[in-house]
């Protein structure tokens, strides 16, 4: 029989899974949405339960296809900064809280208040501030307004470790998911910990992320051996291909992530730079709102994402500007309490310019990002390597590569996570001494994206504009924001 491995993708809005041969071939795939609720302003969650469903859902989808292969191992990702208070028993004690939740920024801000930016460098290798979506901004906020679940609370777990919780019957958690909580060591810092009294023993233990940490226990994959995993902007930034030094990787999903791997380090602001792991250290930056900018348009325009891509090829150059700060922004510039902005309106324009707009605006917040890795990394390459749904549309990926004037490659299997788990199970497997060893073996791509110089150039003249305008709608949106609510 032939060899295959698992790969699991617990994404923001959907369940993704996939059997992947050791050609790089996929046997089968899983896609299914699953519901995000908004119950106030700035909160945003889900039920961890609909993740395990769905899962079991993909699994038992799947296994038709796996009864020709040995599947070898199997390995998980997930959204990270979004966290599950759990009991005792393993059952959630109140719905997730998404990474896009920023009900906790007013905690964020007294922490990060406590960290000098010498000591953020020093501490986790970076002066990225404690934003709204960290666990620990988290922790105070059910501390200090749900104090009943605060005192019920065992652990605080990441999708993915609530999902193998359920799958092996046991918890771990990775130090590359443990964002801004873990030093170079790859344990947790006490001096951060302490900011937040009772925090450190609500933490899960740590495991290597290509470890094999049990068995699938139940269902038709019983007995495949499974592995620690890590967060889905790690993962799915291998999966891309920044295995390899210097090869950048952007993944366009419901946030956009770039990301780069170098052992070079200039402590530029705003990027997340993780520690080494399988020999790979990875500069990362994500915005808040990449596809969310598109599935927001298309509820609003009562359109489907293929119907917004027509609009935007049937668009005028003379768009409008689009900041996608819809829910304030992270990389590179953290600031939850940024807005998004539709700048340069006329009566010329209509719903094609403006789908065109939010096409390009979260075009511009990646670039924004890269420019910040480049920095980072000192390092700078002509070729992005890219994957994810926001590269499913063509003329989306057209506008990407003119506004970054950068050459893109497509993964074939157009699910970064799964590919980046597939290649950390089949190196747990065996079936390779390194991830770079294996993701050459099990990596392809098909689509080439050339920009226009024509069009990037013109689109360099107005990306300055729009970090320009970013802050000038900071200083608008604080003014508006403190009339409205006085």
């Amino acid at each position: 029989m032939a060899d295959a491995f698992l790969g699991i993708d617990l994404g923001t809005t959907s369940v993704k899974a996939a059997l992947i041969d050791s050609n790089g071939r996929a046997l089968a795939t899983f896609s299914e949405s699953y519901t995000t609720v908004r119950p106030a302003a700035e909160h945003v969650e889900q039920d961890p339960m609909d993740w395990v469903s769905l899962i079991e859902t993909a699994l038992k989808s799947l296994a038709d296809a796996g009864a020709a292969h040995t599947v070898r191992a199997a390995a998980l990702t997930s959204q990270v900064n979004t966290h599950v208070f759990v009991g005792e028993a393993g059952a959630p004690l109140h719905p997730a809280i998404v990474w896009q939740d920023t009900r906790a920024k007013a905690e964020a801000g007294e922490l990060d208040a406590q960290l000098s930016p010498e000591e953020k460098i020093a501490l986790f290798g970076g002066p990225v501030p404690i934003d709204a979506s960290h666990v620990l901004a988290r922790m105070l906020w059910v501390k200090r307004h749900k104090p009943e679940i605060w005192e019920q609370t065992a652990r605080v777990l990441l999708p993915k470790d609530f999902a193998l919780a359920h799958l092996v019957g046991h918890v771990v958690t990775d130090a590359l998911s443990s964002i801004r909580m873990v030093g170079p060591g790859g344990s947790y810092i006490p001096e951060v910990m302490d900011l937040v009294p009772g925090a450190a023993d609500r933490m899960a233990p740590m495991s290597p992320i290509s470890k094999i940490i049990g068995e699938i226990r139940d269902g038709p994959f019983r007995g495949v051996p499974m592995v620690t995993g890590s967060m889905d902007g790690w993962v799915g930034l291998i999966g891309g291909g920044a295995v390899l030094d210097h090869h950048p990787v952007y993944l366009g999903g419901t946030s956009e992530i770039l990301g780069l791997s170098s052992r070079a380090d200039t402590h530029e602001p705003g990027v997340v730079v993780f520690a080494e792991s399988e020999g790979v250290r990875i500069h990362a930056g994500p915005t808040q709102s990449g596809g969310a900018s598109q599935a927001w348009f298309c509820r609003l325009a009562a359109v489907t994402p293929e119907n917004m891509a027509e609009l935007a090829e049937a668009a005028s150059e003379r768009t409008p500007l689009f900041l996608p700060q819809l829910a304030g922004e992270r990389a590179p510039l953290w600031d939850a309490d940024l807005r998004g902005a539709f700048l340069g309106v006329d009566f010329g324009m209509s719903m094609p310019e403006f789908a065109r707009a939010v096409f390009e605006g979260v075009a511009f917040s990646a670039r924004h990002v890269l420019e910040a890795l480049e920095v980072s990394a000192d390092t700078r390459s002509d070729t992005l390597y890219c994957g994810g749904g926001g590269f499913r549309s063509d003329i989306w990926g057209q506008i990407r590569a003119n506004v970054l004037g950068k050459r893109l490659k497509r993964l074939e299997v157009n699910e970064p996570g799964i590919v980046g788990s597939v290649c950390l199970a089949a190196l747990a497997a065996g079936y390779g001494d390194t991830l770079a060893e294996v993701h050459g073996l099990l990596a392809r791509y098909d689509r080439v994206w050339e920009p226009d110089a024509k069009a990037a150039a013109r689109y360099d003249e107005l990306f300055d504009i729009y970090k320009d305008a970013i802050g000038a709608n900071r200083a608008i949106g604080a003014r508006w924001n403190a009339a409205r609510s006085g």
